[in-house]
């Protein structure tokens, strides 16, 4: 309707000046000159009235557009005019600008929306252009990667070189997988890249995701399956051998305990006896073996309770044992803030804590001026941990990957099966149980919680 209108406003104005044209010419002809003087001050007045007209429609238009391009939807033009094509316009500028106002807040809202599912995800996202330049990236993988905030990608040299090299590399569709070391633990990370455009702009989009709790539960999922065909197998060769002993030392002892002698000399029913008596004990002695086994399939699921730190901490020195060769074991707690609490299985937790101690004080057998630290605080994400530090000879590097495996062991006695099942607790706790060891310098394992 506007168009329409403009377009015979339009033809009506050049009309108009086609007549006064007309109207000139033929009024010097004839020598009219009263008509011809009204005729040369009406001619100009309708060009300037044909060109503001015009412009003044396009200025409009203009206004429009500009206000649109900076988002501005607060421009209304007035629809009470005298002129019908105009009002005609201005409703059509203004219902144009409410639809496109409309749309605007819908893409604002989805935006906002898929930015805070972005922030929200557990694994990391950020995009980056050529130069390095950081366009986004959410809280995950800032946390993952230990910077914040990531603005370039250069600011990864301050997290590790290699870090920062693998991503100055990265190429579309790639892989990797990077090993991130800080202060307390190590971090399995998987990297994901893909190309994506913005605005014509070319730009990397890639995915961290923190694969160790996974590769933990794998692991420890394989082991579990290991164990259970190693224990039905055992106490399947176990059984008999215990049963047998059993039933032979009744033909050979009496109700009394006393050696009943048939057709056997007395020394050679005596050696038999003893012989059995060593069998069934070692047959005994297996089968205890293989139950400490056992413990490790059949952990139950935490009863969770309010613990206070420092009352935890407290029990747990108090049921480490003393060292046989260290006079000078100093074994001290430290709580941050004082008040501290977690919420978890307090029997659980303390067993853990007492296995752990109880490595570190074997550790610094012989050592002089051995230390113990029992540590509890809140790390800068947030999240509650435990920790046991002491001064002692330290883990090898070739066997630190290996501690947690089930029967794994560097001591001439024990299963082998400690440091496992803790780990087992702190999964079923929804934490980890890490360890950071420099040789000859000191020894720490952490319950993330």
């Amino acid at each position: 309707m506007a168009s329409r209108n403009f377009y015979l406003q339009l033809i009506f104005r050049i009309i108009g000046i086609t007549l006064t044209a007309l109207l000139l010419a033929f009024s010097w002809s004839k020598s009219w000159w009263i008509l011809l003087s009204i005729s040369v001050i009406i001619f100009p007045f309708q060009v300037y009235s044909l060109i503001h007209y015009i412009n003044r429609t396009n200025r409009k238009i203009a206004y429009f557009f500009d206000a649109i391009k900076n988002e501005d939807f607060t421009l209304r033009f007035p629809e009470k005019v005298a002129i019908e094509s105009f009002k005609d316009l201005n409703v059509s500028l203004n219902r144009v600008n409410r639809l496109i106002q409309e749309v605007h807040l819908q893409l604002q809202i989805r935006e906002r929306y898929y930015q805070e599912i972005l922030k929200q995800a557990n694994i990391g996202i950020l995009t980056y252009n050529e130069k390095g330049h950081i366009l986004f990236s959410n809280p995950t993988v800032e946390k993952l990667l230990n910077h914040k905030p990531l603005n370039h990608i250069k600011q990864l040299q301050q997290v590790d070189q290699e870090l920062y090299l693998l991503f100055s590399q990265l190429k579309p569709f790639d892989r990797k997988l990077f090993q991130l070391t800080n202060e307390r633990e190590k971090t399995q990370l998987a990297i994901k890249s893909k190309s994506i455009s913005l605005d014509e702009q070319p730009l990397l989009l890639v995915v961290v995701q923190d694969i160790h709790k996974e590769l933990d539960e794998k692991e420890t999922d394989s082991w579990v399956k290991l164990i259970r065909v190693l224990t039905h197998e055992i106490m399947n060769t176990i059984t008999p051998i215990t049963s047998i002993s059993d039933s032979v030392l009744r033909y050979f002892v009496g109700k009394d305990g006393r050696i009943i002698e048939k057709q056997l000399d007395s020394e050679q029913m005596v050696n038999a006896a003893k012989g059995l008596e060593v069998i069934k004990e070692q047959g005994s002695n297996l089968m205890e073996f293989v139950q400490s086994y056992r413990t490790f399939l059949n952990v139950p699921e935490p009863d969770k309770t309010l613990a206070n730190a420092q009352n935890l901490l407290e029990k747990v020195k108090l049921l480490l044992p003393p060292s046989k060769t260290s006079q000078n074991l100093e074994v001290t707690i430290q709580v941050q803030p004082k008040e501290l609490e977690f919420f978890l299985d307090e029997k659980q937790i303390t067993q853990v804590l007492v296995n752990l101690g109880k490595n570190a004080v074997q550790s610094l057998e012989g050592h002089e001026n051995g230390k113990i630290v029992l540590w509890a605080g809140t790390g800068p994400n947030g999240k509650k941990y435990i920790q046991v530090w002491d001064n002692g000879p330290g883990i090898p590097e070739d066997l630190i990957n290996e501690i947690f495996v089930p029967f794994f062991t560097t001591k001439n006695s024990g299963t082998g099966i400690g440091l496992s099942l803790s780990k087992q607790i702190l999964q079923l706790h929804g934490g980890s149980l890490n360890v950071r060891s420099v040789p000859n310098k000191e020894t720490v394992f952490t319950l993330d919680f």
